[in-house]
């Protein structure tokens, strides 16, 4: 099965799409434009895009929201790639509801629970994994909206669910 990677450049979706049919196998540019790269040093890198060749340099790369800073011919770029799992719950809302504080999780799409991870009055910190979902032959980890308590448990292990169904309800540590 092949994975990709999206990249977002500068906050938006860019039309970076990386492909690769094996986990051994380079990641491979989606699309017409052949494109070629090549490390030439540590952090430098020389990219040929159909007929143009650009000089990219790492300048600095932050783990805490996986992004990297890079100067590509003079100008200076924020770059961040997801796995198609990880644009996939963006593209579904659930990154949003996490930033706002929902005080409760839906279901994203039709699927079956597979886990719950959490039981009623348990203490959960943000992006803690709560719920196990498959959906579209994948296996989503729904993650804790913020730091809060979970409140009620609204499903079964085992269950189907429909899109929009209440999953899980939340209230922060000091309601």
């Amino acid at each position: 099965m092949s994975r990709k990677l999206f990249g977002k450049v500068n906050g938006s979706f860019g039309p970076i799409v990386l492909e690769r049919s094996t986990p051994s196998s380079a990641w491979e540019p989606v699309g017409s434009v052949k494109v070629d790269i090549a490390r030439e040093g540590a952090e430098t890198y020389s990219v040929l895009i159909g007929e143009r060749s650009l000089s990219v340099v790492v300048v600095k790369e932050d783990p805490e929201d996986g992004t990297s800073l890079m100067l590509v011919g003079g100008r200076t770029y924020r770059v961040a790639l997801q796995d198609d799992r990880a644009e996939l719950i963006e593209r579904m809302g659930l990154d949003k509801a996490a930033q706002v504080g929902v005080p409760e999780v839906k279901a994203p799409m039709p699927g079956l629970v597979l886990n719950i991870l959490v039981d009623p009055g348990q203490v959960v910190k943000k992006n803690e994994p709560v719920l196990v979902l498959e959906a579209m032959k994948m296996e989503n980890v729904i993650r804790a909206p913020g730091d809060a308590v979970v409140q009620a448990v609204h499903t079964d292990k085992g269950t189907a669910v429909e899109k929009g169904q209440l999953l899980l309800s939340f209230r922060t540590k000091t309601s």
